[in-house]
């Protein structure tokens, strides 16, 4: 079977909300400016809007596994209020010095193919998004439209490697018009 379905694969913290260190209150999820509507174009140009986050603080252990999950609901539920939609997350739970290396911590793929297999994804004709170069890489392997968004907690160094690839954008809507532009 040929996947035929486009994806944009978002980062969660720093991406789509404030990035609160280790988010274990789910009164504490406050969408970034204009994500709704970048989630929302993404909804009306047919992408599944995937979420793919790191959460190492369950491994180390900061937060609950049913703390991860009131903190998904309570974005997916923003997120419809706000008009737009999330079709799925994916997350990783563990932490290389606690729970050993695995597959699915990002810049690991295993999420992203779990994904294009659950959904019929084409994984290189995706859009992926993140404030974290581990966000992106996944996109550079799969040969698909990357951005990296600056937050508060993305290094200097990984700005300016963004920067020179021409992989830098100031928003998920910036990055979300650059996708559009480059499938015309």
């Amino acid at each position: 079977m040929t996947s035929s379905r486009r994806a944009a694969f978002l980062d969660r913290d720093g991406t789509l909300i404030e990035d609160t260190n280790y988010l274990a209150d789910a009164n504490r999820v406050r969408l970034l400016p204009g994500v709704a509507d970048a989630v929302r174009t993404l909804n009306d140009d047919g992408l599944l809007v995937i979420v793919v986050t790191n959460q190492s603080g369950i491994a180390q252990g900061l937060l609950t596994e049913s703390q991860y999950e009131a903190t998904r609901d309570r974005l997916v539920k923003l997120m419809k209020e706000a008009g737009g939609r999330i079709d799925a997350t994916f997350h990783c739970p563990h932490f290389p010095a606690v729970s050993g290396p695995c597959e699915c911590r990002k810049p690991g793929t295993l999420l992203y193919r779990r994904a294009a297999d659950q959904f019929g994804i084409d994984l290189g004709a995706s859009l992926y998004v993140g404030d974290r170069d581990r966000d992106i890489a996944p996109g550079l392997t799969f040969g698909g439209f990357v951005r990296l968004v600056p937050s508060p907690s993305t290094p200097e160094a990984e700005l300016n490697s963004a920067r020179e690839r021409g992989l830098l954008a100031t928003s998920l809507g910036e990055s979300v018009e650059a996708y559009a532009k480059q499938r015309q």
